[in-house]
């Protein structure tokens, strides 16, 4: 064992301090005889009673102090710099339709529906660029249901669309015969893929999913699936013509779109034509 530097007394001598006590020697003599306070003696023959007698770790309280604070400063600088990571990771595409992001998510049921009930299902289309939201309910996570929606986004967009970016659902991905890839494909819309169970390279239709259910399906008591998709046509509307996304700059999508097709003069021409 390896004493501290400042240790006086060592295992052996402590043992002969609560012999001598024992003996009816008192702290102030067995200070004298080895030269340390008397308080040293208390503790000692404290933990003889414990029969311990291997000087305890020395640890400076103020070092300790500072060691932890060390160690969440470096803490704090990790989560400022995983969250400037982040950030520079966040993205914009540089154009309307240069990248959908596609998604789907299961519908609870509704008041009154059993456990035997079919479910039905929520199917997203947002535009990286401008936030573009559309959206459908179909029956089931199939590929008929995914080629109507496709179809359903291909018509109501008024920009050609170069990719879409979904995860690996079945109702998204398969052999060149599989009704969406097929249709992609006759609209020469490229297809790309989050990897594989890392859903969260999917961010923004993870999102925009998570703000349907928080303020339109959370909000509303549905009386049947027929008005669950009349407020959905609703809150898509909303969504693109009246909510404000921090990601384009506190506009709305709709906002969005217009300044990049028709973008508004620049002020200093037309003080040049004047």
């Amino acid at each position: 064992m390896q004493l501290h530097k400042n240790t006086k007394l060592t295992p052996i001598q402590r043992k002969q301090i609560w012999k001598d006590h024992q003996k009816g020697a008192s702290p102030t003599e067995l200070a004298r005889k080895y030269n340390t306070s008397r308080p040293t003696i208390y503790k000692i023959i404290t933990r003889a009673r414990k029969k311990e007698f291997i000087p305890r770790k020395s640890t400076n309280k103020r070092y300790r102090c500072f060691k932890y604070g060390f160690r969440r400063l470096e803490k704090i600088a990790e989560q400022i710099e995983k969250k400037r990571k982040k950030q520079a990771r966040r993205y914009n595409k540089q154009y309307p339709g240069e990248m959908i992001h596609f998604d789907t998510k299961r519908l609870p049921l509704l008041k009154g529906e059993s456990g035997t009930d079919s479910r039905e299902y929520l199917f997203i289309a947002i535009d990286d660029f401008s936030r573009e939201l559309y959206a459908s309910i179909q029956k089931d996570k199939s590929q008929f249901s995914s080629i109507k929606f496709l179809e359903q986004v291909i018509e109501e967009c008024p920009y050609t669309i170069e990719c879409a970016y979904s995860d690996n659902g079945t109702e998204y991905k398969g052999k060149p015969d599989h009704l969406f890839v097929k249709t992609c494909l006759e609209n020469k819309i490229a297809q790309r893929f989050t990897k594989p169970k890392t859903p969260r390279t999917n961010g923004k239709a993870e999102r925009v999913i998570r703000t349907l259910m928080e303020m339109w399906h959370s909000k509303i008591e549905f009386k049947s699936r027929a008005q669950r998709r009349q407020e959905l046509i609703r809150f898509v509307n909303f969504y693109n013509t009246v909510k404000t996304h921090s990601g384009i700059d506190g506009m709305t999508p709709l906002e969005k779109l217009i300044d990049y097709f028709f973008p508004s003069s620049n002020p200093a021409d037309e003080d040049e034509k004047v």
